[in-house]
């Protein structure tokens, strides 16, 4: 999918789920951003123009995936999450990455000759951290119940934490069952749908 349907995709998806008040002011931030047309990393997975709203879409499919097993119900009793916040946490998830990238260009060598070639850098105008950045930013607009603020700030999992956060992280995964469900998705998203471009 281009650009255009994932944005679109993104935005029947959004309206159809996402119906708390200030849902839409936060939908229209999103239409006045970059957030549909930014890459999702600077050279890993959807580092390209778009990424950003793709992974999410993935992150969203993914999540929907594992939330439907017949296990998450019937062993883990995770039966209770609502689509709205299954979209909420999937589809928001990386708002961190709004107007943080900016396209440069640098030179590499091919077959001996010197290129100018684009690439992303980041310009972090919020520097507030990762996950809990992208729950300030929603917060901004609309409550979050606890389960989607926990959700959100550990959707990275252990690979965002210092090692005195480490804790933080089980806990967080032991308390809020669908924070580790979001970060298995994210994952399954980064790793197996998108990947590296290298």
């Amino acid at each position: 999918m281009g650009v255009l349907e994932n944005k679109q995709r993104f935005i029947e998806i959004y309206k159809a789920n996402i119906k708390r008040e200030g849902a839409d002011r936060l939908l229209d931030y999103l239409c006045a951003s970059d957030f549909f047309s930014a890459p999702a990393s600077t050279r890993f997975h959807g580092s390209y123009p778009g990424g950003l709203c793709e992974h999410s879409l993935n992150v969203y499919d993914c999540l929907k995936d594992i939330m439907e097993r017949p296990r998450m119900r019937e062993v883990y009793g995770i039966d209770y999450y609502s689509d709205e916040s299954i979209a909420i946490v999937s589809l928001l998830h990386d708002l961190c990455k709004v107007d943080f990238y900016v396209e440069s260009t640098r030179n590499v060598k091919e077959n001996g000759v010197w290129k100018s070639v684009p690439f992303y850098t980041i310009d972090d105008k919020l520097p507030y951290g990762h996950g809990e950045k992208s729950v300030y930013i929603v917060s901004g607009f609309m409550r979050l119940t606890r389960d989607e603020a926990f959700a959100i700030r550990y959707h990275m999992g252990f690979s965002d934490v210092t090692p005195q956060e480490m804790n933080n992280v089980s806990k967080a995964f032991e308390m809020f069952p669908l924070a580790f469900a979001v970060s298995v998705a994210d994952m399954e998203a980064s790793y197996f749908i998108e990947g590296s471009k290298e």
